[in-house]
C-alpha cells in the first residue's frame, strides 16, 4: 500500500524467507510441499485488501470446502451451495438455513460492494455471532451430527466453546464456505507470499530477508508486523508506561501441534465423502470437540483432541511426486507447551480412516516452541498473535479508538494483533497503512 502510494519503502523479515505463516518447504522428503502454518485460505479469497492491490492469486477449490466424518462411517459436508449443505442436516436444515442465510447475504453483498443490503443484515449476524457456540450448537440443531458439525467450525477459534463469540467464528467460516470457498494456493502457501512481493517490487519496494530489527528504524512511517510484547522490545523504553503495561497484559490463546506426512497414497477415509473437502474436521460428537478446546485453557491435551487436517495433494498435483500425497494437521495445545500430540492426532485420523498409518513414509512435527521459533509472532504457538476473547475482538491489542497507532510519532502497528485479527486477508496491514498515509498528509499539510 505504502509503496502504491509512491513511498520508499523498504520490508525487514528476520528469517531467510519471506511470508511468516505463509510459507512452504520440504519438510519430509524431497519434492513433498508443505504449508509451515497456513494453509487454506478462505479469508484471502474473500479479502478486499488483494482485490485492491490487484495481487494474484493461483487458488485452487475443491468440490467441497470441509468435510466431518462421524463414527458410524457417515459424514457431514460443508458444501459451496447453502442449500446443498443444509441436505446434509435432516431435520436441522431449515435451522441451518435460518442461521447462516443471512450471513451469506450480508457477505454476498459486501463483496459486490452493495453495502445498504450489507448493513441491514448485520445486527441479527451480530447477536448469533456474539454467542457461544456450544450453547448456539444445543438451542439451534436438535441432532448430534448436526451440532458437531457446526463445533468443529466454531472450533478454528482456539476458544473453549462455552466461552463468546466462539459461535462467531464458526459462522463466519460456514459463510465462508458459501460465499468464498476454503481454497488452498495451488504450488503451496508460498506462492502467496512470493505474489505479495512481486506487488512490492512492482512497485519500487525493496525486501530484505534474514534481517532481523532488535530496535525500531528512524523513517517517516514505521509499521510493525510484530506481536505486542515485540513491540515494547524494539521501543527500548520509549514507550508510555500505561500503554507498555496494556500490551504487557495482551492474552495469547492455545498454542498448536502440527504434523506434517509425505504419504504413499491418499487417505483411506472410511467416510467416502472426505476425499471431496481439503479440509476435513477430526471430532465426533459436540460433547468431544467441547472437551477437546477446553482442555487448552486447562493446561493439558485432550485424550481426543479435536484436529483440524488437509489434504491438498488430492487437489493439487504439485504438492507431492507423481501418485503420492502429503497431508497436515493439528491441535491445540496449552500455549508454549512442550508436550508431543502427535500420536493423538494419528489416533484421531486412524480413527476416521483405517490404514492411515501404514501409509506414511515420512512426518515431521513442530510444537508451539518451534512454531515460535520460527516466527517470534507466533507467540507461544498461538498461530491467530492473540485470543479471540470477547474483551480482545474489536480492541486489539488496546483500548483505543484507532488500534493501528502507537503513541510513538510515525510508528504504526499492523499485525494480526489488531482488527480484524488472525488470518490471510491482509485486511491488518491494508488499514494500518491507510491510516499511516492520512498521518503522513497531514502532517505534511500542517
Amino acid at each position: 500500500m505504502l509503496a502504491t502510494a509512491g513511498l520508499e519503502v523498504e520490508v525487514f523479515e528476520a528469517e531467510p524467507q519471506a511470508g511468516g505463516g505463509l510459507r512452504s518447504a520440504e519438510l519430509t522428503l524431497p519434492g513433498f510441499v508443505h504449508d509451515v502454518c497456513s494453509g487454506v485460505h478462505p479469508l484471502a479469497a474473500a479479502s478486499p485488501a488483494f482485490r485492491a492491490l490487484d495481487v494474484e492469486l493461483d487458488l485452487v477449490y475443491s468440490p467441497a470446502p470441509a468435510a466431518h466424518p462421524l463414527d458410524d462411517g457417515s459424514a457431514m459436508v460443508l458444501e459451496r451451495s447453502l442449500e446443498a449443505t443444509a441436505g446434509w442436516l435432516g431435520p436441522d436444515a431449515a435451522a441451518y438455513r435460518r442461521l447462516v442465510a443471512p450471513v451469506v447475504a450480508a457477505l454476498d453483498a459486501t463483496l459486490a460492494g452493495r453495502w445498504p443490503q450489507a448493513s441491514g443484515r448485520i445486527p441479527g449476524a451480530l447477536r448469533h455471532g456474539l454467542d457461544a457456540a456450544g450453547a448456539l450448537s444445543r438451542r439451534r440443531f436438535g441432532a448430534d451430527a448436526a451440532r458437531a458439525f457446526f463445533a468443529g467450525h466454531a472450533a478454528h477459534s482456539m476458544l473453549p466453546l462455552e466461552r463468546r463469540p466462539s459461535a462467531g467464528v464458526g459462522l463466519v467460516l460456514a459463510t465462508l464456505g458459501h460465499a468464498a470457498g476454503w481454497p488452498i494456493v495451488r504450488g503451496g502457501s508460498q506462492r502467496l507470499a512470493d505474489a505479495l512481493v512481486d506487488r512490492l517490487h512492482d512497485a519500487g519496494g525493496v525486501l530484505h530477508v534474514s534481517s532481523p530489527v532488535d530496535e525500531l528504524p528512524r523513517a517517516d512511517l514505521v509499521l510493525c508486523d510484530i506481536a505486542p510484547r515485540e513491540l515494547v522490545r524494539l521501543a527500548r523504553g520509549r514507550l508510555p508506561a500505561r500503554y507498555e503495561q496494556a500490551l504487557r497484559g495482551y492474552r495469547y490463546g492455545p498454542g498448536a501441534f502440527k504434523v506434517d506426512w509425505a504419504l504413499a497414497a491418499a487417505i483411506p477415509w472410511a467416510a467416502e465423502e472426505c476425499r471431496r473437502a481439503a479440509t476435513v474436521h477430526l471430532g465426533a460428537t459436540l460433547d468431544e470437540i467441547v472437551a477437546s478446546e477446553r482442555a487448552p485453557w486447562e493446561g493439558r491435551l485432550a485424550a481426543r483432541p479435536f484436529v483440524l487436517l488437509s489434504q491438498p495433494s488430492v487437489f493439487d498435483e504439485r504438492r507431492a511426486p507423481g501418485g503420492r500425497h502429503t497431508a497436515w494437521a493439528y491441535c491445540h495445545v496449552p500455549n508454549g507447551a512442550t508436550v508431543d500430540a502427535g500420536d493423538a492426532i494419528e489416533a484421531q485420523v486412524e480413527r476416521f480412516a483405517p490404514g492411515f498409518r501404514e501409509l506414511v513414509l515420512a512426518r515431521s512435527a513442530l510444537g508451539p516452541r518451534d512454531l515460535e521459533r520460527h516466527n517470534r509472532n507466533i507467540v507461544g504457538g498461538d498461530v491467530n498473535c492473540g485470543s479471540f476473547e470477547l474483551g480482545q475482538l474489536v480492541f486489539r491489542p488496546v483500548r483505543r479508538a484507532i488500534p493501528y497507532r502507537t503513541p510513538l510519532r510515525g510508528v504504526f502497528l499492523c499485525s494480526a494483533a489488531t482488527p480484524p485479527g488472525g488470518g490471510v486477508h491482509g485486511l491488518c496491514g491494508y488499514a494500518a497503512a491507510h491510516l499511516a498515509l492520512r498521518t503522513l498528509a497531514r502532517r505534511r499539510r500542517s
